[in-house]
């Protein structure tokens, strides 16, 4: 039973071990590049899965109990909350955290470097792309990958899909036309 609320470790060192574990991943993350998770290929899952095994003893040391692992988390969560609060009202620490925008191609072509650069196959990204509507990469005006891994496509205007709005002014306007002939057609003859 005191296995369970006898903490191996004291707080502090419980909170500097899980802060320190906690930026340090971070930074590796910030490093790696941009993807997300649904974007992860099997050795980035691979990766990910070992990450939290391999840092596990670093947070809670050679504390077994329930109360240090809970301790633990409700340290990692509330780090994450002020991190991820910063991050969205203090522009240069969501800079600093998550990075910055990346082309990975503009006007229908990729842009190898930052392929490279961001660790992203062409045949990976033509996936991306086709699921967004787009053929190939010629369908493409701009492709990006934002900070939090996600990816934004803009087609080329020729591309895109009608809207409804785009229907209903062509109904109108068609409407409009079959009047005139109809005007035409009931004229003297």
């Amino acid at each position: 039973m005191s296995d369970l609320f006898d903490l191996g470790v004291s707080v502090a060192d419980k909170t500097v071990r899980t802060i320190a574990v906690y930026v340090t991943i971070a930074v590796l993350l910030r490093i790696a590049g941009k993807r997300g998770i649904a974007q992860l290929n099997n050795f980035d899952f691979v990766v990910m899965l070992l990450m939290s095994n391999v840092v596990q003893n670093a947070i809670i040391g050679p504390d077994n109990s329930l109360v240090g692992g809970l301790v633990g988390v409700v340290i990692l969560v509330a780090v994450n909350s002020v991190v991820v609060r910063l991050a969205a009202t203090v522009p240069s620490v969501g800079r600093v955290f998550e990075g910055t925008p990346v082309v990975l191609a503009r006007d229908g072509h990729f842009i190898p470097s930052a392929l490279r650069r961001m660790g992203v196959r062409q045949a990976d990204l033509n996936v991306m792309l086709q699921l967004r509507g787009a053929e190939s990469v010629a369908d493409t005006d701009l492709v990006r990958l934002e900070p939090g891994g996600s990816l934004l496509v803009r087609l080329r205007p020729e591309e895109e899909d009608a809207e409804r709005g785009d229907l209903e002014d062509l109904c109108r306007r068609l409407d409009r036309i079959e009047r005139k002939l109809d005007g035409l057609s009931s004229g003297p003859s």
